[in-house]
């Protein structure tokens, strides 16, 4: 069995249990053939020192000085005429040969599109196969993860109780967070109209919310910001991926919370009252004329008989036979 570049990262993948970035498996090949450069020690056997030469030919000395016999090396054989004869040994491989592939012939170098091409590979297998695994690649690298279909078997085992959908309120509080981070609470409530309090306390404890820093405004109020967390709670890698929102650009956002936290007071202009002098051209400077009548002059309305509800003729004065 060769080298397997997908076999390689399943194995990788089982082995971890933080996610594996593209950079970890990089460094990983590349520890690989350091290690293969390095000499094999066997253990129990010391290091082999060189042996001291003669500075005329060569030769290994005695402790006095004088050239010293040669003697016969370990696993060699003297033979009649008294000259050593080396024995051959044999010695079994430490590592079987079907074992041996798999390091065989392995690349120096493994880039990062050949590394997500395999990674994508192993991803479109699993889901073909229905297996009880995913591969997912969040925002600091792939990681397999159990299918959602058996979440409830491994609650049970864990005895964890289900997991809290969040409120509609919370949703759109963590919607604002993050299309707006850095936002201070005023901001929020400022675009939601109610107080975000205890949606942002919710967020904070789930972990999808955290305190980025404080804004560079008066009495210098805390500024949110999502978490890594909240990248997987919604399947995407970056905060790039999000959808695009279709409401408002950002800057009419700003300029519109602008106005809504600094209320600015309309002029006289505006609201159509005449200007002093130097402050413009007023919008009307023409006199306004209020005719007041004499309430005597008022004519006063002639009696006006009353007219019957039940088509019943008028009464009169004369008596009815």
């Amino acid at each position: 069995m060769a080298f397997n570049l997908q076999k390689v990262l399943k194995a990788l993948l089982f082995s971890s249990s933080q996610p594996l970035s593209v950079k970890d498996v990089q460094a990983s090949f590349e520890r690989f053939h350091d290690q293969s450069k390095q000499p094999v020690v066997v253990e129990g056997e010391a290091p082999v020192a060189d042996e001291p030469k003669s500075e005329t030919d060569g030769s290994p000395t005695s402790e006095f000085g004088a050239p010293a016999e040669a003697s016969p090396a370990p696993n060699s054989v003297v033979s009649a005429e008294g000259t050593p004869e080396v024995a051959e040994v044999s010695a079994e491989a430490p590592v079987a040969p079907t074992d041996a592939e798999i390091y065989a012939d392995v690349p120096s170098l493994v880039t990062a599109t050949q590394i997500r091409e395999a990674m994508d590979a192993i991803a479109v297998e699993l889901r073909a196969s229905d297996d009880v695994y995913l591969l997912v690649e969040g925002p600091t690298g792939y990681r397999l993860v159990t299918h959602p279909r058996f979440a409830r078997w491994i609650r049970i085992l864990r005895d964890e109780p289900a997991p809290v959908k969040l409120s509609q309120s919370a949703q759109e509080t963590l919607a604002i967070v993050a299309y707006r981070q850095p936002v201070t609470r005023t901001e929020i409530e400022a675009i939601r109209g109610v107080s975000a309090e205890a949606g942002l306390n919710k967020l904070l404890e789930r972990e999808l919310v955290y305190i980025v820093g404080r804004a560079d405004l008066p009495g210098r109020p805390l500024q949110y910001g999502t978490t890594d967390k909240f990248l997987d709670f919604v399947g995407v890698k970056s905060l790039v991926e999000l959808p695009a929102s279709d409401v408002l650009s950002p800057r009419q956002i700003d300029e519109w919370l602008q106005n809504a936290i600094n209320p600015r007071t309309p002029t006289d202009a505006e609201m159509g009252l005449p200007l002093e002098d130097g402050e413009g051209q007023s919008p009307n400077r023409e006199a306004v004329l209020v005719e007041h009548q004499d309430p005597a002059a008022v004519p006063v309305a002639e009696d006006v008989p009353a007219t019957s509800t039940n088509n019943e003729p008028p009464a009169t004065d004369q008596p009815t036979a």
